[in-house]
This record gives structure tokens, C-alpha cells and sequence, in this order.
């Protein structure tokens, strides 16, 4: 049964307003089988002045674009079109703040791997959603472990889409974190190296510089990006460079950033203290910088709220 915490009135699939459960498809979509599909997660924030403003739409609808691109898929509506839907999409189910989610997907028709004449179809629904790792993580950091699965290898799975099949990988980490007693789960890559947890790009802080693994082998998060961007405007280094598990039970600090995570702090691994087991100065440092952005209260960054 679905959670009606997050039960909203209203749907847009393939270019139309359904009833919340109206929007439904047959048990023979392709991407249900076969996993190829491409989506966004985006967030909406009441700002300070009361309005209210989805954070880098643009960003985030051009990588949407990008991903089924990769995946040989063809959107049939256009980028503003898109762009107009996510924000009809809380205005229509009356959210002043809220998670959005683009979804791409290849519909019903002949099956095997191939997709063939299948419809690519579209969907943007919108709910409520607090801290993706609580509210009590944001402030006093969470406990992840270093998981026994390993992030995609960089030519097994293009990993500059947010392809719906590759995330089997992030739900078994995910799964395996949860019942091991943790919060989150940590991926090396194929070669041993940090890659990202689960569903967040992963820093670490030591000696006063802020290091994070660079793009080739983890999406470029636009939490990231901004993070990277925050953090050097406020003079602090950042390095992308390659880092490895050892490094992170011997930081000063380390954190998550994601659309979902926005900036969360990891105060354990692996039974490993991390720093003062507390978020650090730093990481509180990033987090206001980013919740004072996405209030509009950083009018440098103003360009990257849409409002409603």
C-alpha cells in the first residue's frame, strides 16, 4: 500500500493531469522488466521571503535529457516543456515545499531486450519529503559501513546517467547497510577505491582541505557541484583526487551531499570514530552555506532557484 504520507492529488503522464490513482501502467512496461528507464530527483524549497523555489530545475532537467540520450532513448517533449510540468506538479498538488521526481520510461508493447517501437513515456510526480537520512543525522552525522558490493565499473554501465536499472546496485549496498545496523552504505569501486555511497557523492576533510573523488568513475551530483562551488568561494581547497577507505576512518571530517541527502555528515564507519564523532566545523560550515542558498539568502547563487 502506499504511504499516505506522500499521496498527492495530482500526476502528469505523457503530457496529461491524472488523479493521483488514476496514473497507472501495464504489468508488461518494458521498463518494469528490463530496467531501462532514466529519472531526477529535484527539491523544492519555501524560501525566506515565503515564495517558494525548486533548486537548479535547469540543471537537473538538462541531465535528465542527457541520461536517455546515453541510453538511445528520445524524450517526446521538449526540455521546457518538462520544466513546466515539475513546477505545475506542486503547484497542482499544493506544496509549498517537496521532492520531485522526472521519470523516463519505456512503455508496454514487444518484449526481449530490445525495446523496438515501445512508447518512451513520461512522468513528474511531486510529494513531501524531509531528510532523506533524518533530521537527527543532519545534525549529529550517521553511521555508514564500507559495503561488500562495488560501484559500477566505469565501461560495464555508463555512469553519467541516472539510469533506473543501475540503482539494483544501490539497493543492495542499501539494504545490506540497514541490516547490518547502519545507515548508509559506502561503494568502493572496482579497483578499491572510494566511490560514492548509495545515493550521495562522498567528501572527506583533513588538515583543512576538503577532498572528494573525482568524475570520472561517480556522477557529477549537482549537490556536488554546488558543494565544490560553496567551499572555494569561501577560500577553503577542494581536491578531486582518488581516495581510498583508509583515508576516510582517518579524516577530520566526512559528509554526504545529494538532492535527497542535501549535506549530511557521517560521524562513524566501520566501527571507526570519525574526527570528534560529530559533525566538524566544515561540514557545518557547507551546510548553512547550502540551506542559506536554497532559502534565497545567498543572492550570489540567486540563478539557481527557479520560483514558483
Amino acid at each position: 500500500m502506499l504511504d499516505d504520507a506522500i499521496r498527492g492529488e495530482k500526476i502528469w503522464l505523457d503530457g496529461e493531469w491524472l488523479a493521483w490513482d488514476e496514473a497507472q501502467v501495464h504489468v508488461l512496461t518494458h521498463t518494469l522488466h528490463y530496467g531501462l528507464g532514466v529519472f531526477e530527483g529535484l527539491r523544492c524549497y519555501q524560501t525566506s521571503d515565503g515564495r517558494s523555489a525548486v533548486l537548479r530545475l535547469s540543471d537537473h532537467v538538462n541531465r535528465l535529457f542527457e541520461s536517455a540520450h546515453i541510453n538511445l532513448m528520445v524524450i517526446p517533449f521538449s526540455k521546457e516543456v518538462v520544466s513546466a510540468a515539475i513546477l505545475e506538479c506542486l503547484r497542482v498538488n499544493g506544496l509549498r515545499e517537496g521532492y520531485i521526481r522526472p521519470l523516463v520510461f519505456i512503455g508496454e508493447g514487444g518484449m526481449g531486450l530490445n525495446p523496438g517501437n515501445n512508447p518512451v513515456r513520461v512522468a513528474v510526480t511531486a510529494w513531501p519529503w524531509g531528510a532523506y537520512l533524518g533530521e537527527e543525522g543532519l545534525e549529529r552525522g550517521v553511521r555508514a559501513k564500507i559495503s561488500t558490493f562495488s560501484r559500477h565499473f566505469v565501461n560495464s554501465k555508463m555512469t553519467k546517467g541516472k539510469t533506473c536499472g543501475d540503482y539494483v546496485n544501490s539497493i543492495l549496498a542499501k539494504r545490506e547497510a540497514l541490516l547490518d545496523g547502519y545507515d548508509e552504505a559506502i561503494l568502493l569501486d572496482t579497483h578499491g577505491r572510494v566511490s560514492e555511497a548509495s545515493g550521495e557523492n562522498i567528501f572527506l576533510v583533513r588538515g583543512g582541505a576538503i577532498r572528494t573523488p573525482p568524475l570520472p568513475t561517480v556522477l557529477d551530483g549537482i549537490t556536488r557541484a554546488m558543494i565544490i562551488e560553496l567551499a572555494r568561494d569561501k577560500g577553503l581547497r577542494v581536491e578531486e583526487c582518488d581516495l581510498t577507505r583508509d583515508e576516510l576512518y582517518v579524516a577530520d571530517e566526512v559528509f554526504l551531499t545529494g538532492t535527497a541527502a542535501e549535506v549530511t555528515p557521517i560521524r562513524e564507519i566501520d566501527h571507526r570514530r570519525i574526527g570528534d564523532g560529530q559533525r566538524g566545523p566544515i561540514t557545518k560550515t557547507l551546510q548553512k552555506a547550502f540551506f542559506d542558498v536554497v532559502t534565497g539568502q545567498g543572492a550570489k547563487y540567486e540563478n539557481w532557484l527557479s520560483y514558483l
